[in-house]
């Protein structure tokens, strides 16, 4: 009898222990599986970090934090246009392209480079500038205002003058000071004889003429220089008559 008590007690035992060591394992399973569901759980205002802290956020600029210039990057020569370096003489009114006797004339004249477009009168003027002045001269050794604009109107205007100052004042059409225009001619008497005609040039622009200077040679004046205002016989332009 007492053996069997003894069984009895002892299968107690065994089934109270198996049963708390099962709701033990039951325990641990839940929390472990807890704390796995928190450390998967992605927080909804959490910024995603990507490589070289560059940070992406929906509706932004991707902005990186890297200093610019931490990169050194290879010098290269871009070669200049041909036409920057040899202009293109046959091109008119764009500045980039124009010849150098434009700048050179623009400057002299002051006047802007689109305007001095007659690249044949430029190139006349150059060939004559600085030729020495001398009374009756007609060559590049010496020449005369009055051989000068002949010379002048016959290669750029294909126009004949006659040969003193005061007989191609006479032959042209006479015409105001304001209504000056490039290739007319300008008359000017010297002292007391205001009623002759003593010298004479071609008008070009902005009050500018060219005429043979009997101090400078061949050069540019202005007409509002003291002296020519005061010597001032009156503009003339060259009447061509149809053959």
């Amino acid at each position: 009898m007492r053996k069997i008590n003894t069984f009895i007690l002892g299968s107690l035992l065994l089934i109270t222990s198996v049963l708390t060591g099962c709701k033990s394992i039951a325990n641990l399973t839940a929390k472990d599986g807890g704390n796995k569901n928190k450390r998967t759980a992605v927080k909804p205002n959490s910024k995603p970090v990507f490589l070289e802290d560059i940070e992406v956020t929906p509706g932004s600029v991707v902005q990186s934090k890297h200093k610019p210039g931490t990169t050194k990057q290879k010098k290269t020569n871009i070669p200049i246009p041909k036409q920057m370096l040899e202009p293109d003489t046959t091109v008119k009114g764009n500045i980039e392209l124009c010849n150098i006797l434009q700048f050179r004339y623009a400057i002299i004249m002051d006047e802007t480079v689109e305007r001095l477009s007659n690249i044949k009168l430029l190139n006349k003027i150059n060939e004559w500038w600085g030729t020495p002045y001398c009374m009756g001269g007609k060559t590049k050794d010496c020449i005369d205002c009055s051989s000068f604009t002949q010379a002048m109107v016959r290669d750029i205007y294909k126009a004949e003058l006659p040969r003193t100052a005061q007989e191609q004042y006479d032959a042209c059409q006479h015409i105001d000071y304001e209504d000056l225009r490039e290739g007319d001619l300008v008359f000017f008497h010297a002292g007391r004889r205001r009623k002759e005609v003593t010298h004479v040039g071609l008008y070009l622009s902005n009050n500018k003429f060219v005429h043979s200077s009997s101090s400078n040679g061949v050069i540019i004046s202005d007409l509002n220089e003291s002296y020519w205002r005061h010597s001032w016989r009156g503009g003339g332009r060259v009447v061509i008559t149809a053959p």
